[in-house]
């Protein structure tokens, strides 16, 4: 949420450019149900300019999608006495739970790195970890563990030269969020850079939540969790005994 407000603050405070971008979604609701095996956003938008188009050096577009932001404990395995075991930690503060980043060229024609720092563009910038202990001397080992971690289970995304850019006016790209994505709220950004520099920027939002059954267990599960158990428990034996039932079933025939 702060990062939301910080990212719309600055919406407001960058000052009237000649050329400026909106954006659209194709949906601004993903609803997870029993069936639900991911997503597939499009996102597109237009370049507005008050001037005729100035090709140097040439417009660029960014588009972030970030899920909710939680901390996260990272913890280093070592092996001792012959098995593998946990040992150090460290606790990264705010991380978002699904990160994706794409541009319309490579990464390095795109953006700079003091425009990555002060937008919180790239991966490793969208995550802050403020310190360590002090028996830790390459924390960083573990915010790099933590994005190839999320990578492997397709939260984080980097897709690179895959914004299409036509006539320096048209752009639109797709960001598949998989099955395993959290509910809340989820932050869509659009950077318009040139020369490496930011010119201008559209943040949108859209909602992740459960739907049907599974909404109601969840809140079952939070409002009334003695029902919840029960329920479970209820369940629990009835699948017991019926896999039970047609074991025998299937004996005496």
């Amino acid at each position: 949420m702060i990062r939301g407000l910080l990212a719309l603050l600055m919406l407001v405070a960058l000052p009237a450019r000649a050329e400026e971008v909106v954006m659209g979604l194709s949906h601004d609701r993903v609803s997870i149900n029993t069936s639900f095996d991911g997503s597939e956003i499009l996102i597109f938008g237009a370049i507005k300019r008050e001037t005729t188009i100035s090709q140097d050096p040439p417009l660029q577009v960014i588009v972030t999608l970030s899920g909710p932001v939680a901390p996260s404990t990272v913890w280093r395995k070592e092996r001792r006495f012959g098995i593998w075991m946990n040992t150090d930690a460290v606790e990264i503060d705010e991380a978002p739970s699904f990160y994706a980043v794409a541009t319309s060229a490579p990464w390095e024609n795109v953006i700079s790195d003091v425009e990555d720092l002060r937008h919180e563009v790239s991966i490793p910038r969208a995550i802050r970890s403020v310190g360590a202990p002090m028996n830790i001397t390459d924390s960083q080992s573990f915010t790099d563990a933590l994005i190839r971690l999320r990578e492997k289970q397709g939260l984080y995304q980097r897709r690179f030269d895959s914004v299409e850019l036509r006539e320096s006016t048209l752009f639109d790209t797709s960001i598949s969020m998989p099955a395993n994505i959290v509910e809340g709220r989820y932050l869509v950004r659009v950077l318009l850079t040139r020369g490496g520099k930011v010119i201008s920027q559209h943040v949108s939002e859209m909602e992740v939540g459960k739907v049907g059954i599974e909404r109601w267990l969840f809140n079952l599960s939070r409002n009334q969790p003695l029902l919840y158990g029960l329920l479970s428990l209820v369940i629990a034996i009835a699948a017991g005994w019926g896999a039970s039932a047609a074991f025998r079933a299937l004996k005496s025939g």
